[in-house]
């Protein structure tokens, strides 16, 4: 029984050691990594590190606004007329609070909301994904499905030529605020 204990111990060294040569950990000197937290940050920017998801690894330093991206403004400019529970760019996606829909029959009452997902930051129809949801209540019971409407088709499509014109003119701006040399580099590939 003990053998077996102290060839287990033995193995777990060396494989412990083993990972340690192939590079999984990396020893780190006081020179070359700063103390403080402001030093360090400041120098993983100089030198690009980073968490990245989805990029590569020697691209630094792309910071994308909701300012600057006008599929997300569009989408805000859109809904201005129901409130969001969650609007998080961040995240790609904006969720409306449930608004009343018009209702023929009196006796129950239908809400909607809206989620908006972006999938991409690019104008193009597969950029963003309208889904519906409705909630019907008659007396007390209420119920909640993922409905497709042609609602949902209109809303994308609201959206994408709002986007498209939003687009256009901040590149007409440019276009006239810079000069006609400048911006016709940018317009021809």
């Amino acid at each position: 029984m003990n053998k077996f204990k102290f060839l287990n111990v033995i193995l777990s060294f060396l494989i412990l050691i083993s990972l340690n040569s192939c590079g999984i950990y990396k020893r780190a000197d006081v020179k070359d990594v700063p103390v403080n937290v402001d030093d360090r940050t400041r120098k993983n920017i100089q030198e690009g590190r980073g968490i990245r998801f989805g990029k590569g690894a020697t691209r630094g330093g792309d910071f994308d606004f909701a300012s600057s991206n006008p599929l997300w403004r569009a989408s805000i400019e859109i809904f201005d007329f129901v409130p969001l529970t969650n609007a998080s760019y961040s995240g790609g996606i904006i969720i409306t609070d449930w608004f009343s829909a018009e209702n023929k029959d009196s006796e129950s009452t239908r809400d909607l909301k809206i989620t908006v997902k972006f999938l991409t930051n690019e104008i193009r129809a597969d950029a963003v994904d309208v889904v519906l949801f409705e909630k019907i209540c008659k007396n007390d019971n209420c119920s909640t499905n993922k409905i497709q409407s042609k609602l949902g088709k209109e809303i994308k499509l609201a959206i994408l030529k709002k986007a498209t014109l939003m687009e256009k003119d901040g590149f007409d701006k440019y276009y006239e605020e810079k000069g006609k040399n400048k911006a016709k580099s940018l317009r021809s590939p």
